[in-house]
């Protein structure tokens, strides 16, 4: 069965456009008034941005990579669309209600659709395929996925025992972000980078990638602990946190000088510009490890935990930066969408401008600076500005010249 792919990539597309105009109108509500409830929004935003946007784009990239050639297209398919009707579900249920029965009914319908997207990788790459260094990455990935959905499952336990006010609650929440986020997401993005680098001839097995990958695996189970330190856990957390975050570092540090070697040949096989953005990727990766690195300061974790700018900043150079614009550079060379001109500058120009904005109104609550006059107008500009190139991004996917340009 032939499936048009570069369609669900547009579905992606479209929802990041919604994510983006929700983030706009969350932008507003300090001007004028809005009439919706922010919270409800908040809710819609980050659902509509993890599922709908980036769960979307990722699993479409590996059903091409993995399994497109293997005869699995009506089984891709349908729990393609069963997945679709879960977000529209979100989306026209957590604007108006929250956290509530029917929201909370889709997203439970979600993630038994996430879980059969695995069973789907796991059971029908063909064993060829499983050897691949690549494979092994997604399906780590993957089962970081599945093991993130614990997170969402206890919190309806949590709420109907302790409540919403609860360090549990909050706890869960952080459980799953991390491991979407570092697990999931992160992964499976370094699983299609060494996908190319195989289909390149670039890769050849060794026992140093065995190592590698359990070494990674490790570093995301433990900065975990990372996302605890706020409650001002025993001393043996820190430990556990801060073990983490050195692994991880070493980790990235040995694969900077397992790369470095092979780019300047494997940038050579990119389509145009996707070498840029991998750098950038890359370049945001680091950024975001040595947050991470420097979260392990008691000081630091209390100031991050107290300043919501700076968790806000953080999430967003993690999304719209790591994840995002590498999404934008494998998705082109594996022929999925192509780009407007000047529209990778033109992202990374509105993405840097609403990171300073946060990220500077978190130093001024921090050293307790007065704003700079129409911060907020400054800040809505940009926000616009940044939902207007992913609006340009979502039209121009209808282009129908030459994807491999």
């Amino acid at each position: 069965m032939k499936i048009n792919l570069r369609a669900h990539i547009r579905l992606a597309l479209f929802y990041f456009l919604i994510v983006a105009i929700l983030g706009s109108l969350m932008r507003l509500f300090v001007l004028v008034d809005v009439p919706a409830t922010y919270r409800f929004l908040v809710h819609t935003h980050s659902h509509i941005a993890l599922l709908g946007w980036v769960y979307v784009a990722l699993t479409t990239l590996l059903y091409k990579l993995y399994l497109e050639k293997e005869n699995t297209g009506k089984l891709y398919n349908r729990i393609f669309w069963f997945t679709q009707i879960t977000i529209a579900g979100m989306l026209f249920t957590f604007p108006f209600q929250g956290y509530a029965f029917f929201s909370i009914v889709f997203s439970s319908l979600f993630i038994i659709a996430s879980y059969f997207f695995t069973w789907m990788v796991f059971t029908k790459t063909s064993v060829e395929t499983k050897q691949l260094f690549s494979y092994k990455l997604v399906k780590s990935a993957l089962v970081f996925m599945v093991f993130s959905s614990l997170g969402p499952w206890a919190l309806g336990a949590i709420m109907n025992t302790l409540g919403s006010t609860s360090i549990w609650y909050k706890i869960a929440i952080y459980f799953y972000l991390h491991f979407q986020y570092n697990g999931w997401f992160v992964l499976a993005l370094l699983g299609i980078l060494f996908y190319f680098l195989e289909y390149y001839g670039f890769l050849e097995k060794t026992t140093y990638q065995k190592r590698w990958l359990w070494l990674l695996n490790s570093s995301v189970l433990l900065t975990f602990f990372l996302s605890v330190l706020w409650v001002n856990p025993p001393f043996y957390i820190y430990l556990l946190a801060g073990l983490g975050a050195l692994l991880q570092a070493l980790v990235f540090v040995l694969l900077f000088l397992w790369i470095v070697p092979l780019w300047k040949d494997f940038a050579s096989k990119l389509a145009p510009g996707v070498d840029v953005m991998l750098l950038c990727a890359g370049a945001l990766l680091v950024l975001k490890i040595d947050m991470q690195l420097i979260s392990v300061i008691p000081y630091i974790t209390m100031l991050a935990y107290h300043t919501l700018d700076f968790v806000i900043g953080y999430l967003h150079l993690v999304f719209l930066g790591v994840v995002s614009i590498a999404l934008f550079a494998f998705l082109k060379q594996a022929l999925l969408f192509k780009f407007p001109k000047r529209f990778f500058g033109i992202y990374l120009l509105a993405f840097l401008l609403t990171e300073t904005l946060i990220f500077y109104k978190g130093i001024t609550f921090w050293l307790r600076f007065t704003l700079l006059p129409n911060y907020y107008i400054f800040l809505i500009i940009s926000s616009f500005l940044l939902t207007i190139v992913i609006g340009w991004l979502f039209f121009y996917s209808y282009n129908k010249k030459d994807y491999s340009k």
